[in-house]
């Protein structure tokens, strides 16, 4: 075996869609081998012994450059390259990561009386994302609410809530959200573009989205958590039901604040309790 390498990003993790480049003291291109799935790199091209410059590149990351020795044996052992992802921040490793609702919360805040806020919740979602690995962009994130969970901590309120002035649970008892791409916005920010479908009408609606860091569980699993933040008009989804009380003020805003705080575990599913 003529060269080994192995790619992490500063986190660790590997990256599976890094490319190595050896060129010779001429600048002539001697071998290019691409890292498995575990981010290592075996290539069996037979080098002869001297200096060498090794390059590698993945999309996403900064480029690295480095000078490597080849023994009389024919081998060169690169160890170890940390790529730091472009723009500074590092992301969770690609792959599939459930949400955890557990640990996650899902909030809606609307203005009362012209004056204060009132805050609901909603209990029950599930949703998975799906992390790109050789373009963040490509990323996509599904999510599915039970409509009929709302929880403004006032019995009277939520029922109203699910009624037809509303959520209309009977007919359409889930919100769906569905990812179509994804901006950057910053080094750990970026905006997601998708689709919100409730009662029944499907609107284009952007998240805020901000990466907050990954971790280990007390599970032995990884987490990553993430917040995201929206307004929705209620008109747009059909819910006109206003009641006006004097001056004209109106009992119920006519925009929601969209609140994400989400934990998302590593994997296709949610660790057995």
């Amino acid at each position: 075996m003529a060269l080994t390498a192995r790619v992490r990003t500063r986190d660790g993790w590997a990256v599976s869609h890094a490319v190595v480049t050896v060129t010779d003291m001429t600048g002539a291109q001697v071998v290019r081998a691409a890292a498995d799935g575990d981010g290592v790199v075996r290539d069996t091209t037979a080098l002869a012994p001297g200096a060498y410059t090794v390059i590698v590149t993945a999309v996403g990351y900064t480029p690295t450059a480095s000078s490597a020795i080849v023994t009389a044996s024919g081998r060169a052992e690169i160890g170890t390259v940390t790529l730091a992802r472009q723009g500074g921040t590092e992301l969770p490793p690609p792959g599939p990561w459930t949400i955890d609702p557990a640990h996650s919360a899902v909030s809606a805040v609307a203005q009362h009386l012209g004056i204060s806020s009132v805050r609901g919740r909603f209990t029950e979602f599930s949703g998975l994302v799906e992390i790109a690995p050789d373009d963040v962009a490509k990323s996509r994130v599904e999510a599915v609410i039970r409509a009929a969970s709302i929880d403004t901590g006032t019995a009277l309120r939520d029922t109203h809530l699910r009624s037809a002035d509303f959520l209309d649970v009977e007919t359409h008892p889930e919100i769906t959200y569905r990812s179509t791409g994804l901006t950057a916005a910053g080094s750990d920010r970026w905006t997601i573009h998708g689709e919100l479908t409730m009662r029944g009408v499907v609107r284009t609606v952007d998240l805020d989205l901000a990466y907050l860091g990954t971790g280990p569980d007390q599970w032995g699993g990884t987490r990553a958590a993430f917040r995201a933040t929206t307004e929705l008009r209620r008109e747009d989804f059909a819910m006109n039901y206003n009641q006006v009380v004097q001056a004209g003020i109106a009992a119920i805003g006519t925009t929601l604040r969209v609140e994400l705080d989400i934990q998302a575990v590593q994997g296709e599913s949610l660790p057995q309790a």
